[in-house]
């Protein structure tokens, strides 16, 4: 039997959204906007989002996996995600795109969220 890591895969309830365009999306946390979705990586089993954060983080972009998503709103072209403005902050730093080929940097950040205390089990 093979265990899929959640952290990294949508919500049941959301279909597939990986199906969808979500570039442009604004990302939301619980309490408050965190930025833009700049991209999306839905072609490998670790699907996550990048999320430029403008100005609030010192105009720095945040790798997000997707299974922090908790809604999607297509008509108002909005995500929203189970974690606070802090705890996306403290995430593992992002610095370059290869990072997102980075077994062990991709390790780093699905433990980080999945040890929040809204982070979903595997």
């Amino acid at each position: 039997m093979v265990t899929v890591d959640r952290i990294w895969s949508y919500a049941p309830e959301f279909g597939h959204p990986e199906a969808h365009e979500l570039t442009g999306y604004s990302v939301e946390a619980t309490d408050g906007t965190i930025g833009h979705v700049d991209r999306q990586a839905d072609d490998s089993g670790m699907r996550h989002l990048i999320v430029d954060t403008g100005v609030w983080v010192f105009g720095k972009s945040v790798l997000v996996p997707v299974g922090v998503v908790a809604g999607i709103d297509t008509e108002s072209q909005k995500i929203t995600v189970s974690c606070t403005r802090e705890e996306i902050k403290s995430a593992p730093v992002f610095k370059t795109d290869r990072e997102t080929f980075d077994p062990e940097y991709l390790a780093d950040v699905g433990s980080y969220y999945r040890s929040l205390p809204a982070g979903r089990p595997d």
